[in-house]
């Protein structure tokens, strides 16, 4: 139905910068929003950026400044670029995204296979 790949992901030094992309596939006639989480071993999965479909954004307190969610509508694709990383950020990386499929009023709301970001001292 709708595939989401993720790519981006890697290992840098504490305040080196990133950017991950996640593109969307499918039949999309519209999007709600794009997302971007992370989950570190142990911990719960958190949402780090988001973008409606209108483009008004929000943030995890702890990367304000730092990310920075955007998103090319013509290429149904999210991308987060993260400056200034932190050992901290180090965790396993999903976007998602939900929306209406096209042809229909059906819903769809699809996660990326994840990507590996490790942020070393």
């Amino acid at each position: 139905q709708v595939q989401l790949v993720e790519s981006g992901g890697g290992l840098v030094q504490a305040g080196g910068s990133l950017r991950l992309s996640c593109a969307a596939s499918g039949s999309i006639s519209s999007i709600y929003a794009m997302r971007w989480y992370r989950q570190a071993p142990g911990k719960q999965r958190e949402l780090v950026a988001a973008i409606t479909g209108g483009g008004i954004t929000n943030y995890k307190d702890s990367v304000k400044g730092r990310f920075t969610i955007s998103r090319d509508n013509a290429k149904n694709t999210v991308y987060l670029q993260m400056n200034s990383l932190k050992p901290e950020d180090t965790a396993v990386y999903y976007c998602n995204v939900d929306g209406f499929v096209a042809g229909s009023r059906s819903q769809f709301y699809s996660w990326g296979q994840g990507t590996q970001v490790t942020v070393s001292s």
